[in-house]
């Protein structure tokens, strides 16, 4: 009887407790902190976090591979719609049945602004090969920059899947951050009188010009880069559904059932990448900092591209807009309301903002397949 006990206690979880695990589950349940008192993007914080932290609890198994006729873990099987590639899509298609890209169309400018933000990918690249990283995993780090997380996800799972975990991490952390990290670099890029300018309201889109779009889109980037369509192709395909207005049962299902579920999986099989082993190393640390520098990087440039566009339209753009060229969104364009009516209550940025914002995420998509195309 004392020899099953005895076999019990140490078939438990708590004495196969290593150090890297117990620090682990601090840093899930930081995480797990910020999305739900914080509420710092909750709906992936959420699953990702207890991903990490179930992935991180010793003998449970939820990632052990299935190999040589044996069962895997739960937590692997869905992971494989990570690892082929189909989740970030499907989520792309979520996001474009929630989109209106009129304010992108009311001003096409913007979409400067939306690939200027784009330049924090490529800059980081060479700091991350500086480091030591290959070019292939520098690429994978890199479009965190692009402050998309379903983007990076897919990028890295065909570049570098190994570092999967902290790069979702550090996208994600970073996309929650947005309200932390824009605002002083906004503030320290532009002047008073810049900020306070205020825009004239947008055109009126058409119907007829909505349902185009996403169709031109589709065949002119997926032309000019076949390896983004995976994304770019799933996110008009999304934005098509909503604005012909005939197809309302798939749209709802994209919008709501599906969105949802795939969120969830995406959440919790990401996080469960971030294991002890995988994430408790110096290149961690090198992609965090690396996140951070390309994130920062990206709004710089969308700002100064927005200041001159500033200067060329004889002071009719407000520079501000420029920052939410990344695709954190709607954060990014929610920050440049905020900042822009600290400075001027009167004025409203918002839908302005949209339109790089938008164009932040169709470029981020292109940013990710021209990547594929020339290191995959």
């Amino acid at each position: 009887m004392l020899d099953k006990i005895s076999l019990f206690v140490q078939s438990t979880g708590y004495l196969n407790l290593g150090l890297g695990q117990f620090i682990m589950i601090i840093i899930a349940s930081i995480l797990l902190y910020l999305a739900v008192v914080k509420e710092y993007e909750p709906l992936l914080l959420v699953p990702i976090s207890f991903g990490m932290l179930l992935v991180n609890l010793p003998l449970g198994g939820l990632m052990a591979a299935g190999k040589d006729g044996q069962v895997g873990g739960l937590l692997y099987y869905l992971y494989q719609g990570v690892k082929l590639g189909i989740y970030p899509p499907i989520i792309f298609m979520g996001v474009g049945a929630w989109t209106d890209f009129g304010p992108m169309i009311a001003q096409p400018k913007t979409v400067l602004l939306g690939a200027a933000a784009q330049f924090g990918i490529f800059a980081t690249i060479f700091g991350a090969i500086a480091l030591g990283f290959s070019p292939v995993e520098a690429g994978a780090v890199g479009i965190i920059g692009g402050a998309d997380g379903p983007t990076a996800i897919f990028a890295a799972s065909q570049l570098a899947p190994h570092l999967l975990g902290p790069i979702a991490v550090a996208a994600y952390s970073y996309m929650a951050l947005v309200p932390i990290i824009q605002p002083p670099i906004m503030k320290a890029l532009t002047t008073k009188k810049e900020r306070q300018v205020k825009m004239e309201q947008l055109r009126h889109v058409t119907k007829k010009e909505k349902i185009i779009f996403p169709i031109a889109v589709t065949l002119l980037g997926g032309l000019l880069v076949p390896s983004a369509l995976p994304l770019l192709g799933s996110l008009m395909f999304g934005n098509l559904m909503r604005e012909v207005g005939v197809v309302d049962r798939l749209l709802k299902t994209t919008q709501n059932a599906l969105m949802n579920i795939v969120t969830l999986f995406l959440g919790l099989t990401v996080g469960a990448t971030a294991s002890a082993e995988a994430f408790l190393n110096t290149e961690t640390i090198g992609i965090l900092v690396l996140g951070l520098i390309a994130f920062s990087f990206g709004t710089a440039v969308g700002v100064l591209f927005g200041k001159l566009m500033y200067e060329f339209s004889g002071g009719k753009v407000n520079p501000l807009i420029g920052a939410a060229g990344v695709s954190a969104v709607p954060m990014a364009a929610r920050v440049v309301q905020k900042v822009g009516q600290e400075e001027n209550p009167s004025n409203h940025l918002l839908m302005h903002a949209m339109g790089p914002n938008f164009a932040g995420v169709i470029g981020s998509a292109i940013a990710a397949g021209t990547l594929l195309s020339i290191l995959g």
